[in-house]
């Protein structure tokens, strides 16, 4: 493979490329094991096989079935691409349409080695979250993407290119679903089965939608929740001295280092896979390693009395870790950790998304696979243990988050001791992030917007991030209030850090936390500088899934919701809906992502901003509903932050009408009500 030209040309079917297996020297997925019955497998060879002529299937399938046998999923490694694997600028691909250009842009940005967690197996992070179910499925979408007219959109089936069909220059150039299984059969057993089949994938958040921009994604998150939680559990505003404990550094947890160093606080991160961590270390996102719970502690010692800044990886379980912290405390009285959280991929936990305390890595790869459910049982006795540590040092000045990767939910299940008495079915003994720390941002329009300069040049990204510091900058000139001026400052303070930091993996891009006016004006802003000349190229404006209207998932983005209504998917489902209508380039719709398959709903989308009016209005229209209809739902479920903010809206926007909720105070109403 030499060009991207044959890359776009369809499936390499004669001859055949040369069948290279796994690469050596990189990270690969976990072996699945779906436990196929024999007719199972039949199918999901014959499934994988619909994609080859039939003068071609006598070899595949061996090879196929093999793969099957030994990995547990047919990924088709004789046709991973030999070209480098990277987001290239967006004049080299051969396209019809600007938009078909830079959806391949982002593509490729998913699968990019130095972004990717397990590149091979098209696994971009989250240890499952997918870009394709196989690499037949890269080959035709790109092609398909290559010929696509502004006339036409391709349609995504978990992975799968249905094909283009007919629609107007107005609608998505793409439509895609991940997921998307009848309620009564979305369990876990199910997928397993469902994905070894080919029928349906995990595409996490940003990972099938391709819209992920590297772990910078999550650095800005991860800064804002570690700051909100100072503010909240410590008091203070400085950091400084003070002691952040996690764990992971692989997709995207590998933030978390990152962001210590950038709040400027002592972050200890513990990482079982050293492949993970030798990488953050060698991308200089991690500044120092060990080994040694020993230096260890001795070196979050010397950090503290000197306040020095330090993000150091502990390679090593992170339940090892916890409990020598708690021995430090029981023996010496010296309490070393202010604040703590997790970050393993606990939505996957008995295929690779944690490793329990009691077995060493390679260890616990071979058992998952042997005896799965000997693993399980491993893992959650590791669970109860990892709880029970961080139940003792929460005794005294110490603060704990679940990060909303379903760790509290899967220690839980697992036997810990996390229970909150008289909470409801969200709530825990430790907060999600959402309900202490980002409530009430996502409550005020608040979230994780994002830009990619698809021109691929630098100067473009720094182009785009002084207008943003501007607009911000100007809004606060102009007069708002004290709480958001609170997070434009954080922003403008992340903006600065991130340039410094060095951030970019990947694609150009960059992310802030911004409301329904802030994005409205940056993304004007972007587009009137592509108009005039200042940036290059188009650029693709984005959004985490993880934000104010795009997830249903009541034990995260919506566990803040207490009306009862938290289970329920149709503000996620109206946002894909209606972000599709108003003028998205691309729109996504998922089952699973962050805590987990069955456990949430979830979309996104993607507009590309070219310099013509059309993108203007589209922008100022989709990215208006796009935060307006989590604020307005947040409002009728009672929060007051945001019954003030869509009143704001409401007032400035004569097109919008939200119905309110009226206060219902008389609590001995409602129990003489319904007395007996």
């Amino acid at each position: 493979m030499s060009s991207l030209q044959e890359l776009c040309s369809g499936l390499p079917l004669r001859p055949l490329p040369e069948n290279r297996g796994r690469w050596a020297g990189v990270p690969h997925a976990p072996v699945r094991t779906p436990n196929l019955s024999p007719e199972e497998e039949q199918l999901a060879l014959k499934n994988a096989l619909r994609y080859f002529p039939p003068d071609a299937q006598k070899l595949l399938a061996l090879e196929f079935a093999q793969e099957l046998r030994q990995f547990g999923h047919i990924y088709m490694y004789r046709f991973c691409p030999s070209i480098k694997m990277r987001a290239y600028p967006i004049e080299q691909y051969p396209s019809q349409t600007r938009a078909a250009a830079a959806i391949m842009h982002m593509i490729m940005n998913n699968l990019d080695p130095a972004v990717a967690q397990f590149p091979q197996e098209l696994v971009t992070y989250g240890g499952n979250g997918q870009v394709f179910s196989n690499w037949a499925q890269f080959w035709l979408t790109m092609s398909y993407l290559s010929k696509m007219t502004e006339e036409q959109t391709l349609v995504m089936y978990s992975g799968h290119p249905l094909g283009l069909f007919p629609s107007s220059p107005r609608a998505p150039r793409l439509v895609i679903t991940n997921g998307m299984v009848i309620p009564n059969y979305s369990s876990r057993t199910e997928y397993e089965k469902l994905f070894a089949l080919g029928v349906t994938m995990y595409g996490q958040m940003t990972a099938g939608s391709y819209c992920y921009i590297g772990p910078q994604g999550i650095v800005h998150g991860t800064v804002l929740t570690v700051l909100n939680a100072g503010r909240r559990y410590l008091g203070i505003e400085d950091l400084a001295g003070k002691v952040f404990v996690t764990s992971g550094l692989g997709g995207m947890s590998g933030a978390q280092a990152k962001a210590a160093a950038i709040v400027g606080c002592i972050g200890v991160i513990a990482e079982v896979d050293q492949a993970a961590l030798v990488k953050r270390h060698q991308q200089g996102w991690l500044m120092e390693v060990t080994d040694s719970l020993d230096h260890c502690i001795a070196r979050l010692r010397e950090a503290r009395k000197k306040k020095e800044v330090l993000s150091l990886g502990y390679h090593g379980n992170v339940v090892d870790l916890w409990e020598r912290l708690v021995h430090e405390l029981d023996t010496t009285g010296e309490l070393l950790v202010d604040l703590g959280s997790d970050q393993t991929s606990c939505h996957n936990p008995f295929n690779g998304g944690y490793y329990p305390v009691q077995l060493s890595f390679s260890e616990a790869q071979s058992l998952m696979t042997s005896n799965p459910s000997a693993f399980k049982r491993l893992v959650q006795e590791s669970l109860r243990r990892h709880v029970s540590a961080i139940n003792r040092l929460a005794q005294e000045k110490f603060f704990f988050w679940d990060y909303g990767n379903a760790f509290l939910l899967e220690a839980q299940r697992a036997g810990a001791d996390v229970e909150k008495k008289g909470g409801n079915k969200t709530e825990f003994r430790y907060p999600s992030y959402v309900q202490h720390i980002m409530g009430d941002i996502f409550s005020q329009g608040f979230g994780p917007f994002r830009w990619v300069c698809t021109s691929g040049d630098p100067q473009d990204l720094t182009v785009t991030d002084r207008l943003a510091t501007s607009v911000l900058e100007k809004a606060i000139a102009n007069g708002v209030k004290a709480s958001v001026k609170l997070q434009y400052m954080d922003n403008i303070r992340w903006i600065r850090e991130a340039a410094k930091h060095q951030l970019v993996v990947g694609s150009q891009a960059r992310i802030l936390y911004s409301d329904q006016k802030g994005r409205v004006a940056i993304a004007v802003a972007i587009n009137q500088a592509i108009a005039s000349g200042k940036i290059k190229a188009p650029v693709v404006l984005s959004r985490d899934h993880h934000d104010v209207s795009g997830t249903d998932s009541p034990f995260r983005e919506t566990s803040n919701i207490y009306d009862g209504s938290a289970f329920c998917a149709d503000m996620a489902v109206q946002n894909f809906v209606g972000d599709a209508c108003r003028g998205a380039t691309w729109v996504a719709l998922h089952n699973g992502g962050g805590v987990g398959w069955g456990e949430v709903i979830n979309g996104g989308f993607g507009l590309v901003l070219d310099g013509t009016l059309e993108a203007e209005q589209k922008a100022r229209m989709m990215l208006g509903w796009d935060v307006s209809n989590g604020v307005a739902r947040r409002c009728w479920s009672g929060n007051p932050k945001a019954y003030e903010i869509i009143c704001q809206t409401m007032q400035e926007n004569s097109g919008l009408a939200v119905t309110l909720p009226y206060e219902v105070a008389d609590e001995q109403v409602l129990q003489q009500a319904l007395r007996p």
